[in-house]
């Protein structure tokens, strides 16, 4: 079994028995995809919600309504069935300490993830999001565990 690393505004795919992980989910997201049953997972790690707010940016990975979109036509590409397809998501902190929508980068990335996997008629079977602290998030395919973990709260499997 090997650790794949998700970076920040980046995503990848695996098999059981390999393992995904991304570190310093602050105001990011992770988004974990899943079709159990073909043990095949892909995880991202977006950045921001939306990509028309930073015109020419070419990294669709770091937004939320483009990396999704993407993963989704991975998985399904590698033989994942889209009806089986659900997803587990962490992170969207508000690091900032700010309360108006503009500070609080983290709810918003975490609004435009629900919405865009809701388009995509993706179920969220878990998640651990919001609050002002770092995550970091590690996802097996075969059990579908999401396993998040941070120095302020300790451990969570979801």
């Amino acid at each position: 079994m090997s650790k794949i690393t998700v970076g920040i505004s980046d995503q990848k795919l695996c098999r059981s028995p390999d393992e995904l992980v991304t570190y310093a989910l602050g105001s990011c997201v992770g988004i974990c995809l899943a079709d159990i049953q073909a043990g095949i997972a892909g995880m991202a790690h977006i950045m921001l919600p939306d990509s028309g707010a930073v015109p020419g940016d070419g990294n669709r990975f770091k937004f939320a309504d483009t990396a999704i979109k993407l993963l989704y036509d991975s998985m399904v590409a590698e033989g994942a069935q889209p009806s089986r397809i659900t997803a587990k998501i962490a992170g969207g902190a508000n690091m900032f300490g700010g309360s108006t929508s503009l500070m609080n980068i983290g709810g918003r990335n975490i609004e435009a993830v629900r919405d865009n996997l809701n388009k995509l008629g993706i179920p969220i079977l878990a998640e651990d999001v919001g609050l002002n602290y770092g995550r970091t998030v590690f996802f097996d395919p075969q059990s579908g565990e999401m396993t998040v973990k941070s120095g302020l709260k300790g451990t969570k499997v979801l």
